[in-house]
């Protein structure tokens, strides 16, 4: 067990508090349009293809090692991985152990990828690869900005360069020949690489995978920046999002690439340190184990989640 901070109710309540405000306030315009039964093809993706739903996303978590003292704990006890001790709630060392092999895939993969040079002039063509040469569009209430003809010309005229897995298993079979490499599930570590914004963007996945052992600050702004880098994709899409606020980033145009460049570096720029928090969260939680599982083999953690 590693060295066990006692948070007293003075000190923790305010932080789950601000934590659950700060919830709230992101995800509220999410919650409006759920209660009137409308949909958005930008941000509904931020609790579709990423599952962590709001009301779980607004419970404070401390991290492992945190024990959080006082009768006002007691409502934790019903939540997973957490155990009562002599000085109040904490997560257990059972439930630690119970998500090693999630801890030791997750860390494997943050630290192959902060391991190679960010790469970047994808200039976001993956969206348009899922598209090319189709016969349905995936998102069909947001029409095409240049029509299906000229969407095509556009993915002809560029090289395809995606190396997420996730993204690159919703091209088209036309587009996914065009593509420079095949990535694939079992070999998405040797893939994945920090320029790349669902790279990114799947910080925020690994924490909500880690649940109550990272701390929920940690996890916020993982989806924050995931956030951005949400818009800055579907800016670059080959979708006209105009109608709800998003002006467009033509790739098509030198002046566009250049501007999805600028910003592809900036998230790249942002995530670098939440990747390296995490990782070091990871590490430590590896390190405080005498679970053969540490030091074995990489395991699973559960089915992937679905996208595009």
């Amino acid at each position: 067990m590693p060295e066990t901070a006692v948070l007293a109710p003075s000190h923790w309540v305010p932080r789950a508090e601000a934590h659950a405000a700060r919830a709230d306030a992101f995800t509220a315009a999410h919650r409006a349009r759920a209660r009137c039964g409308q949909t958005h093809p930008v941000w509904d993706f931020l609790f579709s293809y990423y599952r962590l739903r709001p009301r779980q996303l607004r419970v404070w978590h401390p991290g492992y090692g945190a024990v959080l003292g006082g009768p006002e704990a007691a409502p934790y006890l019903d939540r997973s991985g957490y155990v009562p001790t002599a000085e109040g709630v904490t997560v257990g060392s059972g439930y630690r152990r119970s998500r090693l092999p999630a801890v030791r895939f997750i860390a494997g993969l943050l630290r192959s990828t902060a391991a190679r040079p960010p790469r970047f002039g994808c200039f976001g063509m993956h969206e348009w690869a899922m598209v090319y040469q189709a016969r349905a569009v995936r998102h069909s209430a947001v029409p095409l900005r240049l029509g299906a003809t000229a969407t095509d010309a556009v993915v002809e005229s560029m090289p395809l360069r995606c190396s997420h897995y996730d993204a690159f298993r919703f091209f088209t079979p036309a587009a996914a020949a065009r593509n420079a490499g095949r990535p694939a599930r079992d070999s998405q570590s040797q893939w994945e690489q920090p320029g790349c914004l669902h790279t990114n963007m799947d910080l925020y996945k690994w924490c909500y995978k880690l649940g109550p052992l990272v701390e929920s600050s940690l996890l916020m702004d993982c989806l924050e920046a995931a956030a951005d880098a949400r818009e800055l994709d579907m800016r670059a899409s080959p979708y006209d999002l105009r109608e709800y606020g998003l002006e467009p980033i033509a790739v098509e145009e030198a002046t566009g690439r250049a501007e999805y460049l600028r910003r592809q570096v900036a998230v790249a720029d942002r995530a670098a340190p939440l990747r390296a928090a995490l990782l070091g969260r990871c590490e430590r939680l590896l390190a405080d184990s005498d679970h053969p599982l540490a030091s074995a083999g990489r395991g699973v953690f559960g089915p992937p989640v679905t996208g595009g």
